[in-house]
């Protein structure tokens, strides 16, 4: 290992040393989540964070939001009201794949050009994400979000390495904190993400064939036409034809159409019970 290596090595030890003795000190207080952002953009690149919590069955809550030069609440809002259904990270925790996962990792084929990243994304600044999707007790988790805020910039493979080496201290003084119970999701929260989820899975079905609601599922998901055939078994030409007679039932043109179709639908119902959002809406 030459010089600089070295250098940069135990400066990056040191820059952990400092960050993990202040982090340990403030588990199960609330101060810890800013501490762990912290710690987490001193040793990267990152230019921000949030930690979502997902306690089991229960709507999600923001434990840290640090997006200063956006003023990205209000889309935030949006995210937590419904359109984290389709957040990559938040269907690894729900599917129990656990880890750290650059975006690359998680996100299907077609996610850049569906209407929930132009949306979420953009209107947060966000370029390139990476995170820790982590299970804390009683089937809750939580999705450590890092963010690349800087235009056009990726997240450098050497950061992506070092936020992976950190998983097991990540994961181990993140159980201590979340999962002993210290920090429970507000009697307000209602237990809706279960049903939330069934609402995806659902949404459609009142109006479109099996397979039309299937295809439409899936493009809210961003799966490209080519991965929703080898899916569903069919070819791309029978995928595109099921998509054209979907929209045609929706009356939509778009996928920001149906996308935005999709949150309305949902966000129109004060306590949903389950089935199609779309069989009162529409």
């Amino acid at each position: 290992m030459n010089n600089t290596n070295s250098n940069t090595t135990a400066s990056l030890f040191s820059r952990f040393s400092q960050h993990s003795a202040e982090l340990v000190e403030s588990v199960g207080n609330s101060d810890f989540p800013s501490k762990l952002i912290k710690m987490l953009k001193a040793l990267t690149a990152a230019n921000d964070g949030t930690i979502f919590l997902y306690p089991d069955g229960k709507m999600p809550q923001v434990d840290y939001f640090d997006s200063p030069d956006k003023g990205g609440s209000i889309n935030l809002d949006i995210h937590i009201k419904g359109a984290f259904l389709l957040d990559p990270y938040y269907l690894a925790g729900f599917d129990k794949n656990y880890g750290f996962f650059s975006l690359k990792e998680l996100a299907p084929s077609a996610f850049k050009k569906t209407e929930y990243y132009n949306t979420y994304f953009r209107l947060s600044g966000v370029h390139d994400e990476c995170g820790y999707v982590l299970p804390v007790g009683d089937n809750s988790f939580i999705n450590i979000s890092l963010n690349k805020t800087t235009s056009k910039e990726k997240f450098y493979k050497k950061d992506l390495n070092t936020l992976k080496d950190l998983l097991p201290f990540v994961q181990s003084i993140s159980t201590k904190h979340w999962g002993d119970g210290s920090n429970p999701a507000p009697a307000s929260h209602k237990n809706l993400r279960k049903p939330l989820q069934s609402a995806l899975d659902c949404f459609g079905n009142s109006i479109l064939t099996e397979r039309e609601s299937q295809v439409i599922n899936k493009v809210l998901r961003g799966y490209s036409t080519k991965a929703m055939a080898e899916k569903l078994s069919i070819s791309n030409e029978t995928v595109k034809l099921h998509k054209k007679h979907a929209y045609a039932k929706l009356d939509i043109n778009s996928q920001s159409e149906l996308f935005h179709l999709f949150l309305d639908s949902l966000m129109s119902i004060d306590e949903y019970k389950g089935g199609d959002t779309l069989s009162d809406y529409l």
